[in-house]
C-alpha cells in the first residue's frame, strides 16, 4: 500500500517538473521572440525564464484564478443561503451592510 502511495507521488512529481519545464521554455521562447524586437530588451536564458514565471505567480496569484475552487466555494455560500430562515437571512444582510460601511444611521434617541 505504502509503495503504491509513493509510486503516485513519485508520477505526480514528475509530471508537474515537465509542465514546470515546458512552461519555462515556452516563457523563453516568447520573451525571446517579442521583447527584443518590440521594446529593445535583452534575451534571456531558461533560468531567468523560470525566475520570471515564479515573480509573476508570487505577484499575481498564483492558481488563485482557477474556476473550480471559486465555484465550490459559491456553492457552498447558495446551499448556506437556502438553509437559513427569513430572520436569518435579514440578520446576515444587516451584518454584511454594517461591515461593508453601508449601514444605516442609528435611529435618534428619543428627547425627553
Amino acid at each position: 500500500m505504502a509503495g503504491k502511495w509513493a509510486l503516485r507521488l513519485f508520477g505526480v512529481a514528475l509530471f508537474v517538473l515537465i509542465v514546470a519545464a515546458g512552461i519555462g521554455q515556452a516563457v523563453r521562447q516568447l520573451w525571446n521572440w517579442l521583447m527584443p524586437s518590440l521594446f529593445g530588451l535583452h534575451s534571456i536564458t531558461y533560468g531567468q525564464a523560470l525566475g520570471l514565471l515564479c515573480l509573476c505567480w508570487i505577484l499575481f496569484g498564483g492558481l488563485r484564478g482557477w474556476p473550480g475552487r471559486r465555484l465550490h466555494s459559491r456553492h457552498g455560500m447558495r446551499a448556506r443561503w437556502e438553509q437559513m430562515t427569513p430572520e436569518e437571512r435579514e440578520k446576515f444582510r444587516q451584518g454584511m451592510r454594517h461591515r461593508c460601511g453601508r449601514a444605516e444611521p442609528p435611529a435618534a434617541a428619543p428627547s425627553v
